[in-house]
């Protein structure tokens, strides 16, 4: 197991490093957020990455806290990611939402905050929504909104999740900042051929969520480990199908975001950086039958900005 993380550069001078440890928790016991944060971090991880709607903001942050003082880490060794909800896209709204999650991380900035979804609901939505809890886009003033708390020092970087080319080049036309991420599904099975190079282009990170599908969870799917391709060369290389997902992701130049609290799995997806892929698995696996594991259709609404998912994704499906 390599002793420390590869990280990719950022367009605001950061680094971003190439796995961490994701975060969702739908149900269960937040101490497995932090016993796995406190195991992760042993094993090598660097990378957290959590958000408001995922609620384990809190765990997290007692996670962090142990291991600061206990000397495990130290605050500028480890790089942390949140997200905006989209119940607080209103420029007042902003501020008081990085402020808690501050508060919950008990951190005094963040490393990397992005906007969750390009979506924007009534204050007090649940999810899903309901079709009159829609309200309309204005990323413009979420992302001006963004840009002050940087100049503050609360976020040293701001970006997205799961926007589009279309929807980024939007935003690029007023940022004043240029989104140093964009977060998205992305494994051998969804490449994002199309959204990859664009952001490679415009100097965007590419971060991967549910970079193996997020096999046993009841949102999860078996597609990616499952592949017989991926299946193949992991046994060429004497790896799990995870493991090869995750290095592909990597190798092609994108940081990783599998979740899991199981020890032995936390361990076996951090070792992904003392072997690599031939040219010729890279090949095999950029033969895979493309298609998005997760199109989101609880998001689609007569009544919202996008009634179906071609809409939601700008036709890339």
């Amino acid at each position: 197991m390599a002793s420390a993380v590869v990280s990719f550069p950022l367009n605001k001078g950061k680094s971003i490093p190439a796995i961490g440890l994701g975060s969702v928790l739908l149900d269960g016991d937040q101490s497995q957020v932090v016993n796995a944060v406190l195991h992760a971090i042993k094993v090598g991880y660097r990378h957290f990455d959590t958000a408001t709607l995922y609620g384990t903001e809190g765990a997290l942050g007692e996670a962090l806290a142990e291991a600061f003082k206990n000397g495990l880490v130290r605050r500028e060794e480890v790089f942390i990611t949140s997200k905006l909800w989209s119940s607080d896209h209103e420029p007042e709204d902003v501020l008081s939402a990085v402020k808690k999650s501050l508060s919950l991380l008990q951190i005094d900035y963040i490393d990397l905050y992005l906007i969750h979804w390009p979506l924007r609901f009534k204050k007090g939505s649940a999810m899903p929504p309901k079709e009159d809890e829609y309200l309309p886009v204005d990323i413009k003033a979420t992302w001006q909104a963004l840009e002050k708390c940087v100049e503050e020092g609360l976020i040293h970087a701001i970006g997205v999740s799961n926007f589009t080319v279309e929807k980024l080049t939007s935003l690029l036309d007023h940022a004043k900042i240029v989104p140093s991420v964009n977060q998205v599904e992305r494994h051998p099975v969804w490449q994002q051929k199309k959204l990859k190079p664009f952001c490679d282009a415009k100097g965007i990170h590419v971060s991967g969520w549910s970079p193996i599908g997020a096999p046993g969870a009841i949102y999860g799917t078996q597609i990616v480990v499952s592949n017989p391709v991926i299946q193949s060369i992991a046994d060429k290389h004497c790896k799990t199908a995870a493991q090869v997902a995750l290095r592909w992701g990597v190798q092609t130049g994108a940081s990783v975001l599998p979740k899991s609290f199981n020890s032995k799995r936390i361990a076996e997806n951090f070792d992904i950086f003392s072997w690599e892929l031939s040219d010729d698995d890279i090949t095999q696996l950029s033969k895979i039958e493309q298609h998005r594991a997760f199109p989101v259709k609880e998001f689609c609404s007569p009544k919202g900005p996008y009634k179906n998912i071609e809409e939601l994704w700008d036709g890339d499906i």
